[in-house]
């Protein structure tokens, strides 16, 4: 395995609206998209839904490293949406690291 391509960082977050907030939440990230993508590291940040619950957003993404990955939970656009979360969120958060085998 080429050693820089391990510290890349592939994720998939899930995140369930409650149904009366589900165009509130899908609205808020789309805001938020064309920034993070400017975010130093950012690989690839695509807003997708699920086609088996429509009130799911699945963001697929990748990172240089876990250092861009931080910077990134640390940036404006992230935190002004997770401020929103208790309001938007049916269930927490569902983040799933991944690294990249082949």
């Amino acid at each position: 395995m080429d050693e820089n391509a391990s510290e890349v960082i592939h994720l998939v977050a899930r995140l369930k609206a409650k149904p009366e907030q589900r165009s509130a939440l899908f609205d808020a990230l789309k805001a938020i998209v064309p920034d993070v993508r400017k975010e130093d590291g950012c690989m690839l940040y695509d807003l997708n839904v699920d086609r088996d619950d429509p009130d799911v957003a699945v963001m697929l993404e990748i990172w240089r490293d876990a250092s861009a990955l931080d910077a990134h939970a640390q940036a404006a656009p992230f935190r002004s949406l997770a401020t929103r979360f208790d309001a938007l969120l049916a269930e927490p958060l569902h983040l799933q690291r991944l690294q990249k085998l082949l």
